[in-house]
């Protein structure tokens, strides 16, 4: 079986980035989301990428054409019925996972590969709601997906060895690097990063250095390209935070307790760049 075109629930950052990163490797995406302006804002994210690529010398004018005719948007789950590989891309929450999974069920091909974008949730448990386990499977891209070379291919407890080879190979087709993970609270990547996160949050609120400081010792000592304070802004405050409460609720102990000023500034509604306020300002 070869993947030739993928459904992606979600046209926010990653759902806009996926399908960029299959349309300008020849694979027709269809994006759907719950309303035709967010389909519309994904679309322009994803025009203005290219444009920048193309401003770049990386992309030909006629590639980013091509890229464009690719990607197609509905407010329809039925689309998915031409899909080979449908990648659930919504905003990380369980229940609204569990719901848009369930929906999901009918309108998928028989032997189609249904896969998410999490970040931190259970794939055993996401599996468990559909009708094909063994179909199913963790796909987390990083952001932003079009310029990140990694995928973290996480198999849950039912994931079968073929749908595994599949979108391992499916993953590498679109330039990006696969790593295979087991499926655990955080995977490999933010299970290491967000605590470093965390961590960088304790240093600033104990007023051992300024966020600048913090910032630019772990970029000058460690070659980061950017610093944990900053990356958090990036990322969003109540992301990082959320995070690491499942870490915590997951494995009990106590290295994954939330620090406390990371709290106090996402109950203050500082979140980072998506509020013009976190631990910088914007």
């Amino acid at each position: 079986m070869a993947i030739q075109t993928v459904g992606i629930v979600g046209s926010g950052t990653m759902g806009s980035g996926i399908a960029q990163a299959c349309a300008v490797c020849g694979v027709s995406a269809h994006m759907v989301d719950i309303q035709q302006t967010a389909l519309d804002k994904g679309l322009g994210a994803i025009d203005k990428s290219l444009e920048r690529l193309v401003a770049k010398g990386k992309l030909a004018q006629s590639e980013r054409s091509a890229a464009l005719t690719r990607i197609h948007t509905s407010t329809d789950y039925a689309v998915f019925e031409q899909c080979d590989l449908v990648i659930e891309a919504a905003t990380e929450n369980l229940p609204l996972k569990i719901k848009i999974l369930e929906q999901l069920q009918a309108h998928l091909r028989p032997n189609a590969v249904l896969a998410s974008n999490t970040s931190s949730i259970s794939i055993t448990q996401l599996a468990a709601v559909t009708q094909h386990p063994e179909r199913f499977i963790g796909m987390h891209f990083f952001n932003p997906v079009p310029m990140m070379a990694l995928v973290e291919v996480i198999r849950g407890l039912q994931t079968s060895d073929d749908t595994h080879a599949l979108v391992h190979a499916f993953a590498a087709s679109l330039g990006k690097t696969p790593i295979t993970v087991k499926n655990a609270p955080g995977f490999v990547v933010n299970r290491i990063l967000v605590p470093m996160i965390n961590e960088a949050f304790f240093v600033l609120g104990e007023g051992i250095a300024s966020a600048e400081d913090i910032d630019n010792g772990m970029k000058l000592g460690c070659n980061h390209p950017i610093g944990p304070l900053a990356l958090a802004d990036l990322v969003g405050l109540d992301v990082c935070l959320a995070v690491m409460e499942v870490y915590f609720n997951s494995y009990r102990d106590s290295k994954y307790r939330a620090a406390p000023l990371l709290q106090e500034m996402v109950a203050a509604g500082r979140l980072g760049r998506k509020t013009g306020h976190g631990v910088y300002s914007y």
